[in-house]
Order: structure tokens, then C-alpha cells, then sequence
């Protein structure tokens, strides 16, 4: 109950950002739009936020309470949470001194610490992060040096001339070294190919050797080689990662069959060895209390009883945990799905086919309850969504009955309202034609994508949960720098904007923030900076951010903007691509290299389960050595025995 007290909490005062001001509680954030806000009174987003705080320092208390104070000395993570939340109540207090009129509040941009810290997945994702960023800095200073060096020779290729005409390549991309640095560095991203060297190819085609070579060496070479060497310092990290946490998992299962089998020892064996032994009752009892899924523990239960004698060895202990990486048993059913035409001119026809289905689900559900029974039908999601869509068919059919009589030649159905209940059958049983996506596990390539794609998102959640931090940290700094930097077009008025909006736009230098109408992309509140971010990192006409903000704000502004590239495009994003390819090249060879063996395939252990969340999830995995870490403990714990 606490932990659940603690995440919302945490998700509270990560969304005050929304309503503190500057607020985001507007339709739009279009500046040319734009009133008066709603601004929430001073005293009422500081309650809520000290209130959010004094939960954090409880939490903080009793976890080092727990754990005593040399353990809270040894622990980075807690004295941090603590430094943040007293840094916090100064802020806080700070702010009612000032009467909530202080510019920047420091707390804020501590915020995402609080959801950092209170996620074990989080925690080892930014580990992962803080270990791989120093292995690609040769990368990135060889990246860094391609660059500038282009940027030279840029500089002198384009130069100034006589003609203005000739010096359209100058006067847009390299009149000085920032915008030339600015010019190459989105080119390296594609965001202005071809734009960026129109005017020098107009003059002459031998230009375009340049632009193509400094995107073949920057684009396609160092950047992918940045992606591969991502990769493999993430994999690697995870590996070293895994074998360290394996080898605490294996230890777990000893440990807790040497805590069952302590007082009913067993003696069997040659030359007089112990053999230790766990009483099958007490094993049933431990696992009738844990915690697991029902289909995990069913499987073990049935297991237990199954064995031969009264008794459960190391060995049989151990392979009962093997459950926990099965998947459960996905039933393989053809299922035919017509799409029925949907004719205006006649409903009988329609009426007629759309009954029949409706009875053929019926009968499907009412076969599957047979077979199964009621607990197997519902273990399966599949079956869970078809029988949800027959009820509700079942129900609209009936209140069609109903409503409009039996289907007979020249039957049609008054509509009634925006949607009649004829319509609504109909569009209710579209939805069954999506059932035929069962079928994707019956092509061993497709599902093998297919479990990939959804492997992916269900574990993800530790690194989308860096890259919200990464999001939230960005947007107050945002928020921060340049709020009401960009000003409002002049004369803005409701009336009188769409009919001026197209000489405006002629008005202006093709290309720039005003003549393209991002006036919407903005960082004047929370809400509208996230979404800059976001168009930010699909680095898609970046740079027009990078000017309008050079502009408007300072030319150092850009320094912004190339950190939020190189945090999110750069870094996030190649992490995202090396768990793709992970996850795929790991589902591919245990399902196309039929040299592992059957052991092999069974311990196999993917970067994804690590970072899934379940504490059940590798627990049976285990590591070279393995036997000899057995003996040792079992020596360890019988001589302990032994001794009393």
C-alpha cells in the first residue's frame, strides 16, 4: 500500500509541472492564439508539493532505518534522495519567501530524480548509460573532428565573390564559422539535404562531391559505427551485468532449499554421504503462499505431486523453477473470418450472414467452455477478447431483433440518430475480423517478429522511463531559457489572422520559423516544450529551432539544442536500436541455429529479461560453474548443518 502511496505520489509531483506557471492549461499553444492564462493561486502547488515531499522523506527515513547507517553510508542512491529532498524543502522555502514570485525554482529539475530512484530497472538502465557514454567518446570526438574539419573546408570553398548571385552559398549556410559548424551539423542529421547545397551545385555539379562526401564519411560511416560500438559496449555491460545477477539467483535457490531441508535431512547415497532432501508437503505449503502467476504455480504444483517419493531433491528443487521461464501454452486454432460486404440496398442478405456469425461465435465460445472449462477458457487472452466481442454482438443482436423485426427481403433498418443500432452490429462485428492476427503465430519469421515487436514494448519500460526524465529535465530547462523569447506576430487577432496568414507568409525568408507557422512550437509553458522536444528529436527541420532561437534568444542557445540531439537522437535512440537488436538476434538464433541443445536453448537469457520487472524472471538461469557454486554452497550449508 505504501509503494503504491509512493507512485503516486511521484507521478503528482511530476505533474504539477503542468499547472504550475507557467501553466499549460490552454487548448492551444499557438502564440498567435494565446490569452491570458489561468494561473493557480500562490500557496496551492506548494501544498500539494510539500505534501509530496514530506511522503519522499518518510521513505527515505524508514529505508535507512532498515538497513542501518553503514549500509546508508555505502548507498549512492539513498544519500542522494536525501541531498535532493533537503535541497527541495530550501527551494520550497525559498519560494513562499518570495511569494511564489521567483523565477526559477531549482526543485523542479530535481523532480525526475524521485521517479529515478524508485525503479530498480530505472536504476540499472542508467547504469548502463553512465557505463556506456565513456566508451563512445573516441567516437565522438572522431565525429567531432569530421566535422570541423569539413567546416574548414567548407569555409574556404564557399567564399565570398563578387557577383551576388554566386554568393547564395555563402551568404546562407557559411558566412562564419557558427553557422557553417550550424550548416554541417544539421546536414549530418539530413535534415537540409539537398537545401543545403542547391546554390553551390547550381554553379557547379562538382560541388555536390563535397556534400556527398562529408555524408557518406558522417551520416553513414561514423554514425553507424557510433551504433554499433553502442551496441557492443551495451551489450557487454548487460552480460557482465546478468552474470553477476545469475549468480545471486542461483545462490537464492540453494539458500532457500538449505533453509527447507534443515530440519528433515535425509541420509541416502554411497559411502555414507548425506544426501539433503526438502519433504514434498513443504514444498506444496511454500508454494500455495508465494507470490506467482496461477498457470507458473499450477505447473509447479502439478510437478511436486507428480514426483516418485515423499521427498524433493536439490536437483528436482532446482528444476522446478525451469516453470518460471516457460511461457505459457498458446493454444494454435484456425479460425475462418469472412469480411461480409456491407450493402445499403438490401439488409436481408446482411441480416441473414450477420446472425449466422453470430450464433457461430456463440457455438465456438460454448465448444472452447466445454473443452477448456470455465478457469481454461479465461487463461487465454485470445479467448478473452472473442468472448467479450460475442456477448456484446449477442446483446446488439437481440436489441436489433428487438427493435426492427426478423431479416426479410427488402429489409432495411431506419437509421436513428448518428448511429443506429443496425450500424452499431455492424461495427461491432468488424472487430472479429481482427481475430485473424492469432494466425501470425502459425509463420515461424512473422511471429518471430512479431514476439520481438512485443517483447520490446512490454520491457521497455526502464528506458522510456530515462528518456521521461531525459524529457522532463529538458522541458523546465527549456521552460527556463527561452519562455517568451519568440514574440507574438503582430496584429494576431482572431478575425483578421486566416485572411492575413498567406501574404505573411510571402512576406517572409522561406524556410524560418514564421514563414513555416511553428508558432505553436514553443517552450512559453510545460506542456509545449515536451512537444518541441519531441519534433526536436526527430531532428526533421531542426534547424529551424536552431535560428529562430539563435535569433530571438542568444546564439548560444544552440548549445541547447545540440545536447538535447546528441541525449535523445544520438544516445537514446542507438540504445533503443541495440535492444532491437538484441531482442531480435537472440529470438532468431535460439529459433534458427538448431545447434544449441536443448540445455542451451533452455538457459538462454536475453537482455530484456533482466530488465523485465518480474522477480521470478532469472531465477533458473544459470552460468559456467554452476555445479561447482552448488557443491560449495551444499558443502558450506551441511557442514553449518552439521555444527548446529
Amino acid at each position: 500500500m505504501f509503494k503504491r502511496v509512493l507512485n503516486a505520489a511521484i507521478f503528482v509531483i511530476l505533474a504539477l509541472a503542468f499547472i504550475e506557471k507557467p501553466s499549460s492549461l490552454s487548448v492551444t499553444s499557438d502564440l498567435r492564439f494565446r490569452r491570458v492564462l489561468w494561473e493557480p493561486p500562490c500557496g496551492l502547488t506548494e501544498g500539494i508539493d510539500v505534501f509530496c515531499l514530506l511522503l519522499f522523506i518518510v521513505d527515505v527515513v524508514i529505508k535507512s532505518y532498515l538497513i542501518g547507517w553503514e549500509e546508508f553510508q555505502k548507498s549512492k542512491w539513498l544519500i542522494a534522495y536525501a541531498l535532493i529532498l533537503a535541497a527541495s524543502i530550501v527551494d520550497w522555502t525559498v519560494t513562499l519567501c518570495l511569494f511564489c514570485e521567483e523565477r526559477i525554482r531549482i526543485r523542479r529539475l530535481l523532480r525526475p530524480f524521485f521517479l529515478l530512484q524508485n525503479s530498480s530497472l530505472m536504476k540499472k538502465a542508467f547504469k548502463c548509460l553512465r557505463q556506456t557514454i565513456p566508451q563512445i567518446t573516441s567516437v565522438m570526438l572522431l565525429l567531432a573532428l569530421h566535422l570541423l574539419l569539413f567546416t574548414m573546408i567548407a569555409m574556404l570553398l564557399f567564399t565570398r565573390v563578387q557577383t551576388t548571385e554566386d554568393d547564395q552559398e555563402w551568404k546562407t549556410y557559411f558566412r562564419n564559422l557558427p553557422e557553417s559548424l550550424t550548416s554541417l551539423l544539421v546536414l549530418l542529421t539530413t535534415a537540409n539535404n539537398p537545401d543545403v547545397m542547391i546554390p553551390a551545385y547550381s554553379r557547379n555539379r562538382a560541388y555536390s562531391l563535397f556534400f556527398i562526401t562529408f555524408s557518406l564519411i558522417g551520416t553513414y560511416l561514423l554514425m553507424n559505427l557510433l551504433t554499433a560500438i553502442i551496441y557492443n559496449q551495451f551489450r557487454g555491460y548487460l552480460l557482465s551485468s546478468i552474470q553477476a545477477l545469475l549468480i545471486r539467483r542461483c545462490l537464492g535457490i540453494r539458500g532457500a532449499f538449505e533453509v527447507l531441508c534443515c530440519e528433515r535431512p535425509s541420509k541416502a547415497g554411497r559411502r555414507g554421504s548425506v544426501r539433503m532432501t526438502v519433504s514434498t508437503n513443504t514444498v506444496l505449503q511454500v508454494l500455495q503462499k508465494v507470490k506467482m502467476s496461477s498457470a507458473h504455480k499450477q505447473e509447479m504444483i502439478k510437478q511436486v505431486k507428480a514426483f516418485t517419493h515423499d521427498c524433493v531433491t536439490a536437483e528436482q528443487f532446482r528444476a522446478l523453477f525451469d516453470e518460471l521461464h516457460k511461457e505459457t501454452v498458446r493454444e494454435v486454432a484456425l479460425v475462418r473470418d469472412a469480411e461480409t460486404p456491407i450493402s445499403k440496398r438490401d439488409g436481408f442478405f446482411l441480416g441473414v450472414v450477420n446472425g449466422s456469425f453470430v450464433l457461430y461465435y456463440l457455438l465456438e465460445m460454448a465448444v472452447k467452455i466445454f473443452a477448456l472449462g470455465i478457469k481454461g477458457y479465461c487463461s487465454y487472452k485470445s479467448n478473452l477478447f472473442d468472448g467479450l466481442l460475442t456477448i456484446i454482438l449477442l446483446i446488439l443482436q437481440l436489441s436489433s431483433l428487438v427493435q426492427y423485426g426478423l431479416p426479410h427481403p427488402g429489409w432495411n433498418p431506419e437509421l436513428h440518430g448518428l448511429l443506429s443500432l443496425w450500424e452499431t452490429v455492424r461495427l461491432a462485428n468488424m472487430l472479429i475480423v481482427f481475430r485473424f492476427l492469432r494466425l501470425i503465430s502459425s509463420v515461424k519469421l512473422t511471429s518471430l517478429v512479431a514476439n520481438s515487436l512485443f517483447d520490446l514494448i512490454k520491457n521497455l519500460r526502464a528506458f522510456a522511463g530515462i528518456l521521461v526524465v531525459a524529457y522532463y529535465v529538458f522541458a523546465i530547462a527549456g521552460v527556463v531559457f527561452f519562455k517568451d523569447k519568440i514574440p507574438a506576430p503582430q496584429n494576431a487577432t482572431n478575425a483578421s489572422l486566416n485572411a492575413s496568414i498567406s501574404s505573411e507568409n510571402m512576406t517572409q525568408q522561406c524556410g524560418t520559423y514564421e514563414q513555416l507557422g511553428y508558432w505553436p512550437n514553443n517552450f512559453n509553458d510545460f506542456a509545449a516544450a515536451l512537444v518541441t522536444l519531441w519534433d526536436l528529436m526527430v531532428v526533421n527541420n531542426w534547424q529551424v529551432f536552431l535560428d529562430v532561437f539563435s535569433r530571438y534568444a542568444s546564439p548560444w542557445s544552440k548549445l541547447y539544442f545540440v545536447a538535447w540531439w546528441l541525449v535523445s537522437s544520438v544516445i537514446w535512440v542507438n540504445l533503443f536500436v541495440a535492444l532491437i537488436l538484441e531482442n531480435f538476434i537472440h529470438k532468431w538464433d535460439r529459433t534458427y541455429h538448431p545447434s544449441f541443445s536443448d540445455q542451451e536453448s533452455e538457459y538462454q537469457m536475453s537482455v530484456q529479461d533482466m530488465f523485465s520487472g518480474s522477480p521470478y524472471a532469472c531465477t533458473c538461469a544459470f552460468i559456467c560453474g554452476l555445479e561447482s557454486i552448488n557443491t560449495e554452497c551444499h558443502s558450506t550449508a551441511h557442514s553449518n548443518h552439521e555444527n548446529g
